[in-house]
């Protein structure tokens, strides 16, 4: 099933300590997802079909659903962006160190063995960052974020 055109948003209340398990995640795939690839997506993403998401379905102790919605994501430069129906409104902006504007942006490097996305992680700054799906609402606007790129296949 091929589903390289898809996007996909997991939305995860985690505890502090994102390795001691218990999450609460719900999942929403775009809403130009057939059936089949909705279906397709829930399995990879649910962790059967192994890859990343197998290692971390242990960690998850509640499913709260699977819905689809209009999922928009855009990059451009240091400002990245994800806006999922009414449901979610991220915008961050990557760090750089004031005393160099113009510089590189900051990262966090070695933590592939704790994140399944990446190895480095972008730091950035929260511009908005509103969530209120499956029962969940928060608002970290202003506050701390992290992006990095990825591409899982098969």
């Amino acid at each position: 099933m091929d589903v390289s055109d898809r996007s996909v948003v997991i939305v995860a209340d985690t505890p502090k300590v994102m390795a001691d398990g218990d999450w609460r995640v719900g999942l929403i795939l775009d809403d130009g997802a057939s059936s089949e690839q909705a279906e397709a997506l829930g399995r990879v993403f649910g962790g059967q079909l192994g890859g990343p998401m197998a290692a971390v379905h242990p960690l998850v102790g509640e499913i709260l659903g699977v819905e689809q919605a209009r999922i928009e994501y855009t990059n451009e430069g240091r400002r990245h962006r994800v806006k999922v129906g009414d449901a979610i409104d991220i915008e961050i902006e990557d760090f750089v160190p004031p005393q160099t504007p113009g510089g590189e942006v900051s990262k966090v490097t070695g933590v592939y063995l704790f994140h399944q996305a990446n190895s480095t992680l972008t730091i950035a700054r929260a511009e908005r960052s509103r969530v209120k799906a499956f029962g969940m609402e928060w608002d970290n606007s202003g506050k701390n974020g992290h992006w990095a790129p990825f591409s899982w296949s098969a």
